[in-house]
């Protein structure tokens, strides 16, 4: 399912803090920019994942965060470096905020 104008305006709504995000539509989902780097999807089911690169990978591992992983069609499992933003945190824009500079440091 396509990524609606409607979701667009709520991303943009809720990194507010962050600062002047830039989207772009990518596979069905979102890609979510800052000062051209993507520091989050938003994937076609609505799943909203944030970054972590280097150092804050394990961060997001030690806060319980779920990573992005599929199995390809060799069987072979992979894992993104993307991981699921919790609800609680999503319903706490300043909150979030707060992570999705953290990861953007690490970019």
């Amino acid at each position: 399912m396509a990524v609606s104008d409607a979701q667009i305006a709520h991303m943009r709504d809720l990194f507010d803090a962050v600062g002047p995000i830039t989207t772009r539509k990518m596979f069905g989902g979102l890609g979510i920019y800052l000062d051209g780097r993507i520091f989050a999807l938003l994937m076609s089911d609505g799943t909203l994942r944030l970054k972590g690169a280097g150092e804050m990978a394990a961060t997001l591992d030690a806060a319980g965060w779920e990573r992005w992983t599929y199995t390809r069609d060799s069987g072979v499992s992979a894992a993104m470096p993307y991981w699921t933003i919790p609800d609680e945190v999503q319903d706490d824009p300043d909150e979030l905020g707060e992570w999705a500079r953290r990861a953007l440091s690490h970019l």
